[in-house]
């Protein structure tokens, strides 16, 4: 489970360093219910209902219509030709990194997919792994955390260069503190915090919290911050994302049967009181 989270959380960091969109970033990983489901028909032997068959379908429309309209932004702004174009394309969904007309301008669809599946099988090696020994948070935590850490040495060479950049970034003053210091080790602070309080929620919220609140929570924290991402980095987004975006978060929720549940916490009331 250790190695798969550090291939998962590597690969899909790379992705970002391959020009790809956060809002893509962000939509094609909610996709996970996707793989999870395909994964658990494979591994688990898992069947389904038609309703939740539906909602996987329409998660996946919703992927593909973001996907399409952000690979046909890339090659609009390219200045290509149309074959070269086509190519561009070609190469963006297959994840290889490319320099046209240097301008560093494809994606890697292909690693956000292998991310996407790896992610989906340490899912269910994790609930595999819960039902043998029992739901940890800390434990779980703690060892998806430190164990992978020798793994960064191969990494070294870009983790110094990096860090090369971050100490030439232009000094900020830190408010309250009044300490300065390079404004990329502040962001990469500011990061390393928000995602402790996430990564450490979420862990605890799958031992004190059905699945369903779980994957509903998730859910509305991408939401917002696809949100966020677009009115803070003015991402082009258009409308055709729009409703790929409508779709992959109605798919989910429709996955999760939220409305099928408040009509049973509704009913309940009115059960109560009939019995009085």
């Amino acid at each position: 489970m250790v190695t798969m989270f550090f291939t998962v959380s590597v690969v899909n960091n790379y992705a970002l360093n391959l020009n790809i969109a956060m809002p893509l970033h962000m939509i094609f990983r909610s996709g996970s219910l996707i793989a999870n489901m395909i994964l658990g028909i494979i591994i688990l032997k898992k069947r389904y209902s038609i309703f939740k068959y539906a909602s996987i379908a329409l998660v996946s429309v919703g992927i593909f219509i973001c996907t399409y309209m952000s690979a046909k932004q890339v090659t609009s702004q390219s200045s290509l030709s149309e074959n070269e174009g086509f190519q561009a394309f070609t190469w963006w969904l297959l994840g290889k990194y490319a320099n046209y007309n240097n301008d560093n301008c494809l994606c890697s669809i292909g690693a956000l997919t292998f991310a996407l599946l790896m992610s989906a099988r340490m899912g269910i090696f994790q609930e595999t792994l819960y039902k043998q020994f029992g739901k940890h948070s800390k434990e779980a935590l703690f060892y998806n955390h430190a164990l992978p850490l020798p793994g960064f040495i191969f990494l070294a060479s870009d983790i110094y260069d990096h860090a090369a950049l971050f100490n030439k970034s232009e000094l900020y003053e830190v408010p309250v503190v009044g300490v300065a210091m390079p404004i990329m080790w502040f962001y990469l602070l500011m990061n390393v915090i928000t995602q402790y309080v996430c990564i450490r929620g979420v862990f605890i919220l799958t031992t004190e919290c059905t699945s369903l609140t779980v994957t509903l929570v998730v859910t509305l924290r991408k939401f917002v911050s696809l949100i966020i991402s677009i009115l803070y980095f003015q991402n082009p987004f258009t409308v055709w994302h729009w409703l790929g975006t409508l779709f992959v978060f109605i798919g989910t929720l429709m996955y999760t049967e939220v409305w099928n549940n408040l009509g049973i916490i509704r009913s309940q009331p009115q059960k109560e009181d009939k019995k009085n």
